[in-house]
């Protein structure tokens, strides 16, 4: 019996942790044939540095964990002398109910963008206008 209590919280924490992940894009919606340079990290994982070309993306996506305290976060550069960046958070657990969905951060001439999808691939705000996040720093 009690190898039977062990197997069935192994199997639910694995079910868990299946259905509860989480996900970063990053685009590169720069102009005038700029590159993108990205680095993203978290407590486990290091993801680049890559160069995005102009019109192109970058998706990862990972699972929760247990204790869903996964945070990701990221550095952007803008080409070709990579002089303007920002380093900000691309994915944190916001409560247990809401804790994956992907985060779609898009890289623009006046800043970073953020379009925020649920689990079930649904926007979680408007898909035409995402949010202007954050400026470059010079």
């Amino acid at each position: 019996m009690k190898n039977f209590l062990v197997f069935l919280f192994v199997l639910t924490f694995c079910l868990f942790n299946h259905v509860s992940g989480g996900g970063v894009r990053i685009a590169n919606e720069l102009k005038f044939n700029k590159n993108l340079w990205m680095r993203c990290y978290s407590k486990n994982d290091v993801i680049g540095p890559k160069i995005i070309p102009i019109g192109q993306n970058y998706v990862y996506y990972f699972t929760i964990n247990f204790f869903a305290t996964t945070r990701f976060m990221c550095t952007l550069k803008q080409g070709p002398n990579y002089k303007h960046y920002q380093n900000f958070t691309a994915f944190k657990v916001i409560s247990y109910k809401k804790n994956g969905g992907l985060w779609d951060w898009r890289a623009r001439e006046d800043g970073v963008y953020l379009e925020k999808l649920d689990q079930d691939g649904a926007f979680v705000q408007d898909p035409i206008n995402p949010q202007k996040v954050y400026d470059w720093i010079n």
